[in-house]
């Protein structure tokens, strides 16, 4: 049961992940979620996401970020970055995984999503058919109902993380 919560990947940061061989492997979409997988919670896009996204897209990846934030959020976040984007998009629903595929001109094997929460950013790929990784919270500061979450993504972390080891 706790399986369909287990990430497909659980990286330290955003910012490390290998792009590189990702593209290699034939990815060329990824959806990104915003706060505390690239920014801070509320955060506009700093030095290091805009480098980022200047990589990926110099090395052929086509981006979107998928939010359940509101727009302005996700709009002034974007300012800079120039990607696709999707607000207010109720995660883990699936509708809005398929839509930033078709935004990006994607599918289910050729596109990857990067976010910080278990049971909506990875959940939502997962019943979406996308592979997933999950990384660490950039901030420890959080909205109170996604703290009260981190309690129950630490119980199925330990498992994750038992089941890496076997």
């Amino acid at each position: 049961m706790l399986k369909t919560f287990f990430p497909d990947e659980y990286i330290a940061s955003t910012y490390i992940i290998p792009f590189e061989a990702l593209y290699s492997e034939g990815y060329r979409g990824i959806i990104f979620d915003i706060d505390n997988t690239l920014v801070p919670h509320g955060a506009p896009a700093d030095e290091r996401a805009k480098k980022l996204f200047k990589r990926l897209k110099d090395m052929g990846f086509d981006c979107c970020l998928l939010s359940n934030n509101q727009e302005p959020r996700v709009k002034m976040f974007n300012k800079e970055i120039g990607v696709h984007y999707i607000f207010n998009a109720h995660k883990p629903s699936v509708k809005n995984y398929e839509k930033a595929m078709e935004l990006m001109g994607t599918d289910k094997s050729s596109t990857l999503f990067v976010g910080d929460q278990l049971f909506t950013d990875v959940w939502g790929a997962k019943r979406a058919g996308i592979r997933n990784i999950l990384v660490r919270p950039i901030h420890p500061k959080e909205e109170i109902q996604i703290v009260l979450k981190r309690y129950l993504e630490k119980i199925v972390l330990h498992f994750y993380k038992k089941e890496q080891k076997k």
